[in-house]
């Protein structure tokens, strides 16, 4: 047994491993919480690359749009096509609407493109554009 003779002079001078082991354990606490701060990459490069698909996908069908006179059939009231249909190019499903646009704007239908994608997690991409009737 140790008398007080032979205690170490300063007891500051060391840790125990008592005191180590709480130390680690706030400090993986801490960084625990830290990581939680930082965002986290939510989506694969593989759905990136189908949400820059399901973009241009709708895009096109908007620019399409631009040319069509006002009278054609593809700018009719209404979902196209119609009922629950859509077109399917791979995982990717487009429709879009047409609405007349009521006074003052009656020459003006607003055209809304939908492309909606079959893989889960993968966001629901909409563009809308304006056909104006010309003279």
């Amino acid at each position: 047994m140790l008398t007080p003779q032979h205690m170490p002079s300063n007891p500051g001078r060391g840790s125990s491993l008592a005191e180590l082991m709480i130390a680690v354990v706030a400090l993986s606490i801490g960084l625990l919480a830290v990581a939680q701060l930082l965002p986290a990459r939510s989506s694969s490069p593989g759905r990136d690359q189908l949400q820059t698909a399901a973009n241009e996908y709708a895009r096109q069908e908007i620019e399409r749009f631009g040319e069509l006179p006002w009278s054609d059939s593809a700018l009719e009231v209404g979902r196209h096509p119609a009922g629950s249909a859509t077109e399917d190019q791979g995982h990717l499903k487009r429709f879009y609407e047409v609405e007349l646009m009521g006074s003052p704007r009656g020459s003006l239908k607003k055209v809304t493109v939908t492309v909606v994608s079959s893989v889960q997690g993968t966001p629901t991409v909409t563009a809308t554009t304006y056909v104006r009737r010309r003279s």
